[in-house]
């Protein structure tokens, strides 16, 4: 259960201060694999950060007994000047995974990226490609009740983009998703029901062709 209790966020800009959510409250159906869509500028990646602990809002509280990924895929959090294996290590020790459990991860890191010895050049070193390997092969790597996926499976070469698919379809099996993305048919078949994201506010349709119209509409 994921739960917004009177959310304000907002962001200074050069014009003044812009507003995305306004003492917001609401509660995600639970159990659910959920789509958040709607028009660029809406909101739905700063509702991704608030969701992960990645941003703060500027008042309110965000309340679950889940635990959440941070953004999948998410390559701007790497230390550039440590090597993949440096920062693979690193978010283990964060987790309190030391040890016997600590080299499993590497490993599976490593060979889900599969860049060879650039494994251990320090990161500032790399394509955005290869960013992207290290980073989502990361984010698989650990259990988490909820998967943050933010326009994830458009990065990458097809056949990068169909092992992270295998991946991620056993990840599934397990565990739930919120999705943002503008890519429909993916909201199609990963999600149970849209969430659309709109002038400070977030409208639940159960059925999710309605809520696909509803967001072309827009």
């Amino acid at each position: 259960m994921f739960t917004l209790d009177n959310i304000t966020k907002s962001y200074l800009t050069a014009s003044g201060r812009k507003y995305i959510f306004r003492n917001l409250s609401f509660t995600f159906p639970a159990d659910k694999n959920i789509a958040l869509i709607g028009k660029n500028g809406a909101g739905k990646s700063t509702l991704m950060r608030l969701l992960s602990g990645v941003d703060a809002p500027d008042s309110g509280v965000i309340r679950t007994d889940k635990s959440i990924s941070w953004p999948v895929g998410q390559a701007g959090g790497f230390q550039g000047s440590m090597s993949a294996r440096d920062n693979v290590k690193f978010v283990c020790r964060v987790y309190g995974f030391v040890g016997e459990e600590m080299r499993a991860k590497v490993k599976y890191v490593q060979e889900f990226a599969d860049i060879g010895d650039w494994f251990d050049e320090p990161i500032r070193t790399y394509s955005s490609g290869m960013k992207s390997r290290i980073a989502f092969g990361l984010s698989m790597a650990f259990d988490f009740d909820y998967y943050l996926i933010d326009e994830v499976m458009a990065a990458g070469d097809n056949t990068f983009r169909q092992k992270c698919e295998e991946v991620f379809a056993q990840k599934l099996v397990k565990s739930k998703i919120f999705l943002t993305t503008h890519n429909m048919r993916e909201v199609e078949r990963l999600c149970d029901l849209v969430i659309l994201v709109d002038k400070g506010q977030l409208i639940v349709y159960d059925d999710v062709q309605q809520g696909i119209e509803a967001y072309r509409k827009k």
